[in-house]
């Protein structure tokens, strides 16, 4: 097992992850939009700050806070507004 680090939107999203039969990461976010596209489905869970997420497909933004969770899609892509620094985990499901 090793660990994996990624960058994203010119360092304003970073993650570690690892892999252990199931496939986890737990990141940080600077203030900005950004737009991600999902291989397997993910819940995310809120750890510090806010995620404003428009789900695939859907027009309204909806809001959660710290210790809040939300689930996206395989296979979809997704939008998120951030406001202030924040941090997640991310758990990669298995897909059905």
């Amino acid at each position: 097992m090793s660990l994996s680090h990624n960058t994203y939107f010119d360092g304003t999203v970073q993650s570690l992850g690892f892999e252990d039969g199931n496939r986890f990461t737990a990141g940080v976010m600077l203030p900005g939009d950004y737009h991600f596209g999902t291989d397997a489905p993910e819940r995310v869970t809120v750890v510090h700050g806010e995620l404003v997420v428009r789900q695939p497909g859907q027009d309204t933004w909806d809001t959660h806070p710290a210790g809040s969770v939300f689930e996206v899609e395989g296979s979809s892509a997704f939008d998120l507004k951030v406001a202030g620094p924040t941090a997640y985990l991310c758990e990669y499901l298995p897909v059905s």
